[in-house]
C-alpha cells in the first residue's frame, strides 16, 4: 500500500508536551522522542500501529500537506483517565538526489524534530496490522530491529511486561543501530530495555558496530549469526513468533542470512512461508 492510498480523513490534533534528544550530544545522528497529547479523549490504538502525520504547505508539488507514517513507540494504556498520549521516535533524515546530488532534508522529519512545547500538529489514523500478542504465555517472541525499528518493540517489551505480566517465554531483541555512534532508546540515560533485564526471560543483544559508521545491517547480521543456533532452534519451536521492523532493507538481509544457515534458499522460501501461513511472521517496514 502507497503513502497516497491511505484515508487521511480521520484526523485529530495533538500538542507537544515534551521533544527530547535521545542521542549523545555530540552524534551526529539527531534522534528526537517526542510526547503528543491527542485532543480526543476516544482515539485509541493497538501495539504497533502507526499515526500519521501531516505537514502544512505549501509544498513543492503544489500539494498542501505532506504525509508521512510513524510507529507509535508507547504501548496502549488502557486504564488511563485524561487525555490520550502517544510517544514518537522520530530520525533527522537528509537525502541526497540520485541524479542532480543535491542535498535535501526530510520534509516529515525535519518538521517534527523541530516541533517545541506547546505546538500543535495535526495527525491521522491510527495505520497498520498490529503486533499480535500469542495467547499462550509460554510462546517465545524473537524481534529483529533496524534503526528507527525500535520504536515498536520499546512498546511491544512494555505491553509484554507491564500491561500482560508473567511472561514465560523467551522474549529476544537484536537491534542494528543506523550508527555504530547511536543506540537511540539503548544509551546511558535512556535505555528503556534496561527496566526488563531482571526478567528472567528477557534478553537484548545490541548489534553495536566496533568502528564508526560502519554498515549496519552488516553489524546485525553479525550479531544473529554468533547466535544462530539459539535463534534458528526458536524459529523451529512452533510456539515461536518472529516480529520484524526497520528499513525495507532489513528484508534482504534477513533472507541472506537464513538461506545461509539452511545453506539453501530454497528451504527458507518454504519455512518463511510456513511461519507466514501460520501467523507466527510479522513486519512493520518502511
Amino acid at each position: 500500500m502507497h503513502l497516497n492510498e491511505y484515508d487521511t480523513s480521520r484526523r485529530f490534533e495533538a500538542i507537544v508536551k515534551q521533544s527530547n534528544r535521545i542521542t549523545a550530544d555530540d552524534a551526529k545522528e539527531d534522534v528526537k522522542e517526542l510526547v503528543l497529547a491527542i485532543d480526543n479523549p476516544g482515539f485509541s490504538y493497538k501495539v504497533g500501529q502507526s499515526i500519521g502525520v501531516l505537514v502544512p504547505g505549501p509544498h513543492a508539488m503544489g500539494h498542501p500537506y505532506h504525509f508521512r507514517l510513524y510507529t507509535i513507540a508507547r504501548p496502549p494504556q488502557p486504564k488511563l483517565v485524561g487525555t490520550p498520549q502517544i510517544d514518537l521516535c522520530v530520525k533527522r533524515c537528509h537525502y541526497i538526489d540520485e541524479y542532480s546530488g543535491e542535498h535535501y532534508k526530510g520534509i516529515a522529519s525535519n518538521y517534527l524534530c523541530d516541533l517545541q512545547p506547546e505546538d500543535q500538529i495535526t495527525i491521522t489514523g491510527p495505520y497498520g496490522i498490529p503486533f499480535e500478542v500469542p495467547e499462550d504465555k509460554t510462546a517465545n517472541l524473537l524481534m529483529i530491529g533496524l534503526g528507527t525499528g525500535i520504536a515498536p518493540f520499546r512498546a511491544f517489551v512494555k505491553h509484554i511486561y507491564e500491561n500482560v505480566g508473567d511472561w514465560k517465554g523467551r522474549v529476544w531483541l537484536f537491534y542494528g543501530p543506523h550508527s555504530g555512534l547511536d543506540l537511540f532508546y539503548m544509551n546511558d540515560k535512556r535505555d528503556d530495555f534496561a527496566n526488563y533485564y531482571d526478567e528472567a526471560t528477557f534478553q537484548a543483544i545490541k548489534a553495536l558496530s566496533p568502528r564508526p559508521h560502519w554498515n549496519e545491517s552488516a553489524s546485525l547480521s553479525r550479531r544473529i549469526e554468533e547466535h544462530q543456533k539459539e535463534v534458528w532452534n526458536m524459529i523451529c519451536q512452533p510456539n515461536t513468533c518472529i516480529y520484524i521492523a526497520g528499513h525495507e532493507k532489513i528484508r534482504d538481509m534477513l533472507d541472506t542470512i537464513f538461506n545461509k544457515m539452511l545453506d539453501s534458499q530454497e528451504k527458507w522460501q518454504r519455512k518463511k512461508a510456513e511461519l507466514v501461513a501460520g501467523k507466527r511472521w510479522f513486519e512493520i517496514i518502511y
